[in-house]
């Protein structure tokens, strides 16, 4: 897939200057000091100005891009949807080698029934296109890319226990408790868990040590303590809290969410051998990216349905979690979306505009997805 045409990617890279005046009304996501274990309320909420940002809708239903698409044949999503299915190919025949069917066949079946379950492969996805675009080699990054799917996927178990959010599908499926019971399913995300970091340790070929010990060290905190398990005990202590701020969500969805966003990203970077410079330029841009993610998530968690998101519909709302929308009202969150997806795509800046075409692609992908 060499010769896929790139035009329209690298065209949307050079129009990113056009959109640097949207209102900075939101800042940038970041790595807040705010602590909500401790504080409970925000000041901030009444600082934020929504009424200079324009009308921008960030998820765009079905008809809105078909129209897109027929009013200019150049933006025709061929070349990203081709581009994808190359790399998720890539990644899911790693997956499948990587976690072969063996003793204890049981523990591995449970393994290999929510890893090769389907899905996006965004976070591997951008990991390659991060190595890529620093000068390294897809095999440089693929066991990473593939530590990093393990992990997001032993998130998803763990999430969907009746423990968490007691959740019956994923990806269209049962989920993974509902086939091989609680306790295998927790042993599955444990296994998932560990092996990660064995694949990466183990699999990663023609790159220094030391890149393969600062990755791990990034991987580790991306998902520790002050990392997803972070975001994931601040959002279960919040579910019914009413005085409940924009810091205080922010710092949910940074850690919950764009935490293993980021991490991929900046896992790719660092097997890949970018300067320091390079790797906190891609960090801050993950870090948008993978808050627009969660914001995209919670607009479409109210606007779709279960069928369409082959995922439970509306569980947040029946939880009584805070959210964006629920915050924010559907509007404005969909013009926080457009921004943080604008800001991310500033943020490329400066690199080869061939090389950071994927990554300005799966920003828009990331922003305008229906599922």
């Amino acid at each position: 897939m060499a010769s896929l045409n790139l035009g329209y990617w690298v065209q949307s890279y050079s129009m990113s200057n056009q959109v640097s005046s949207i209102s900075k009304s939101f800042p940038l996501p970041r790595s807040l000091p705010f602590n909500p274990l401790t504080t409970q309320s925000s000041s901030t909420l009444k600082k934020v100005n929504f009424t200079s940002l324009p009308s921008i809708t960030s998820v765009l239903t079905k008809e809105d891009i078909v129209k897109e698409e027929e009013q200019d044949p150049q933006k025709s999503s061929s070349d990203f949807n081709s581009y994808m299915l190359q790399k998720a190919s890539a990644v899911n025949q790693a997956l499948e080698s990587a976690v072969s069917l063996r003793d204890p066949v049981k523990i591995h079946e449970a393994m290999r029934y929510s890893l090769l379950a389907g899905g996006k492969r965004v976070r591997p996805v951008l990991c390659l296109a991060a190595c890529a675009l620093v000068g390294g080699r897809e095999s440089m990054a693929m066991p990473a890319a593939c530590a990093v799917e393990m992990i997001h996927t032993m998130s998803l178990i763990h999430d969907d226990l009746p423990c968490m959010d007691n959740d019956d599908l994923r990806r269209g499926k049962p989920t993974n408790h509902k086939v091989f019971g609680e306790d295998i399913a927790v042993l599955a995300g444990d296994a998932l868990l560990a092996f990660a970091f064995e694949h990466i340790a183990v699999s990663t070929v023609g790159v220094p040590p030391s890149r393969i010990v600062r990755a791990i060290g990034e991987l580790a905190k991306a998902i520790g303590g002050e990392g997803l398990v972070a975001g994931q005990v601040v959002d279960i202590i919040s579910e019914g809290l009413t005085d409940v701020g924009l810091d205080h969500l922010e710092f949910i969805h940074v850690h919950k969410t764009a935490a293993l966003l980021e991490a991929a990203v900046v896992l790719g970077a660092i097997v890949g051998g970018g300067c320091d410079e390079e790797v906190e330029k891609l960090r801050k841009f993950a870090r948008c990216i993978g808050l627009l993610f969660q914001v995209v998530d919670d607009i479409l968690d109210v606007t779709k349905s279960s069928k369409e998101l082959g995922k439970t519909a509306g569980k947040d709302l029946v939880a009584d979690k805070v959210t964006y929308p629920k915050l924010m009202g559907i509007q404005k969150s969909k013009e926080f979306a457009e921004k943080l997806k604008t800001d991310a795509i500033e943020l490329l800046q400066g690199f080869d505009p061939a090389k950071a075409a994927p990554l300005i692609a799966l920003a828009n992908y990331i922003a305008y997805r229906q599922n």
